[in-house]
């Protein structure tokens, strides 16, 4: 019978990190174990472990969220790292004053996150209409906080399914995005998550072969953080490179066109509706200059005028080269390539590039990079730099908004941001060595063309 003598993963006998840890608790999970059905299956847990996670993620924005975000030059919202667009936003885009986001207000986010936030600013207000209805805008904007975390919330823990489902065989990876310190930290910054939902989605899709769906998601996706397109460019190489390139590149057909379609259907109305505000988006990312995060930015805080004026030209370059680089790449591995590994290479190129490199654009690459390799020394490695820089940035800003009691210098900021691209340019290295050694690949032993289901694993 299929399925029934394939290999599934089990972390204490495959991973370094975990086999050496799992000595705690009496060792390896046995070769000849048993395997036995559980409530506490793998995703379960993982999912049980992401709400704790983001539940220790809202505790710590206590000390912003009791006072609102009242102030940006507020020194204690930096030093306290709880900073959040969300409350901002909704008190500077118009949100407080019932106005309509594009019609009233120029909004620099995608159709898509702009109408969630519009509803959002209904379920709010819904709710503190049940609770006191306060009129203050900073109590309606800790309200529009608190409804954008549980949405925030609900798409981390579909990214975690998606995880656990993209590689069935290896359900205990999606522990590796529940427990992760950049869910933690940045959940609540912005309303990136929506979006790596529906880009990790996206991926279960297309490894089901379900190419309209993957479609419908990847033009979801780029309404909502516009990346998610990134997607598109390694599931045509993934297709160029099958052993049934025909049938492939004509699932790749259906889902680009889908893809177009559903962007094309969503910002469309709102394009012929309210065209200053919808254009608000491109022509906010197309005018400003190198912002904090990219290593423009930091290249600039070493060396004054280094980079200025040259910026849109060094990203226009430094992305085609990207694009060429990961093209050769996927043309010249021995195998194909998995979907997650290209995926993983352009969206951290595009990062690598781009004019601004938010703290919280980790999340765009965190399913991204468990799936392409889920090895928990070389995450944590990632992820700590992530880490150092989350705290990097936020003394950085307090250091701007108080200039005479600077917490750390332009130049430890730019070095730290050096340190972010580094670890990034390595983590990328480790999947392209994966690539071209699929011997080595952690994932491939675990993938067939088609799944069947699979009964729950011991650990």
């Amino acid at each position: 019978m299929s399925g029934v003598n394939e290999p599934i993963a089990a972390p204490s006998r495959e991973d370094p990190v975990v086999q050496a840890a799992s000595e705690w608790i009496g060792g390896p999970f046995g070769r000849r174990g048993m395997v036995r059905r559980r409530w506490w299956t793998p995703l379960r847990i993982a999912l049980a472990v992401a709400s704790l996670t983001l539940a220790l993620g809202f505790i710590a924005d206590q000390p912003c969220r009791s006072d609102g975000w009242a102030d940006r030059a507020d020194r204690s919202m930096w030093t306290s790292m709880c900073y959040s667009d969300v409350a901002f936003l909704y008190r500077e885009r118009g949100f407080a004053d019932d106005q309509i986001a594009y019609r009233d207000n120029a909004l620099e986010y995608p159709v898509l996150t702009g109408a969630v936030m519009q509803a959002t600013v209904y379920a709010a207000g819904s709710v503190g209409s049940v609770i006191d209805d306060a009129t203050d805008p900073v109590t309606q904007s800790t309200r529009f906080f608190d409804v954008t975390a549980i949405l925030m919330a609900l798409c981390a823990l579909v990214t975690v399914v998606a995880t656990a489902r993209t590689v069935p065989r290896r359900p205990w990876d999606a522990m590796l995005v529940a427990a992760s310190p950049l869910l933690l930290l940045s959940a609540t910054i912005n309303w990136d998550l929506l979006a790596v939902a529906l880009a990790a989605t996206a991926i279960v899709a297309w490894t089901r072969e379900r190419s309209i769906l993957a479609g419908v998601l990847v033009g979801l996706g780029a309404a909502a953080k516009l990346y998610p397109v990134l997607l598109l460019g390694p599931m045509f190489l993934v297709a160029l490179r099958a052993p049934d390139r025909r049938g492939a590149l004509g699932r790749f057909a259906a889902t680009a066109a889908t893809a177009a379609l559903t962007w094309g259907a969503i910002n469309l109305p709102v394009a012929w509706w309210a065209p200053d505000g919808w254009r608000a988006f491109f022509d906010f990312n197309a005018d400003r200059p190198a912002d904090f995060g990219s290593i423009w930015y930091a290249l600039d805080l070493l060396s004054p005028g280094l980079v200025a004026g040259k910026v849109d030209t060094l990203a226009v370059v430094g992305g085609v080269i990207a694009l060429v680089v990961i093209v050769g790449l996927a043309l010249a591995a021995p195998e194909q390539p998995r979907l997650a590994q290209l995926a993983f290479l352009a969206v951290a190129s595009f990062l690598l590039v781009n004019k601004v490199w938010s703290p919280q654009y980790a999340l765009w690459l965190l399913p991204l990079a468990v799936l392409a390799r889920p090895r928990v020394r070389d995450l944590a490695i990632w992820q700590g730099a992530e880490v150092v820089y989350f705290v990097g940035v936020w003394w950085y800003l307090a250091s701007l908004f108080a200039p005479d009691d600077p917490l750390i210098s332009d130049r430890t900021y730019a070095l730290v941001t050096v340190v972010r691209v580094a670890a990034l340019l390595w983590f990328a290295a480790m999947v392209v060595r994966d690539m071209f050694r699929p011997e080595g690949d952690p994932v491939r032993p675990f993938v067939s063309p088609r799944v069947p289901t699979v009964p729950e694993v011991a650990t």
